[in-house]
């Protein structure tokens, strides 16, 4: 019979807010990791982050992802 380590199979909820941020604040997508050391990658960031605060979306497409590069200026 094989036993188990309890320790080793307990389940962890990763989706409780850790201990560093404020109740209610969800972590976003980009805006966490602000190493880029290119001030326009950190703009893209948090226009992305905006984007998906105004709009209630976890995740965007391309075409949404597109849009946000658009209201930032680029053209092609």
């Amino acid at each position: 019979m094989h036993v188990v380590d309890e320790q080793q199979t307990s389940f962890v909820d990763r989706r409780k807010s850790s201990e560093n941020s404020p109740p209610g604040v969800e972590r976003r997508q980009f805006s966490d990791s602000r190493s880029a050391s290119r001030p326009e990658v950190r703009e893209l960031a948090e226009a992305v982050d905006q984007y998906k605060l105004r709009h209630r979306r976890r995740f965007i497409t391309f075409d949404e992802l597109y849009d946000v590069m658009v209201e930032l200026g680029y053209h092609k």
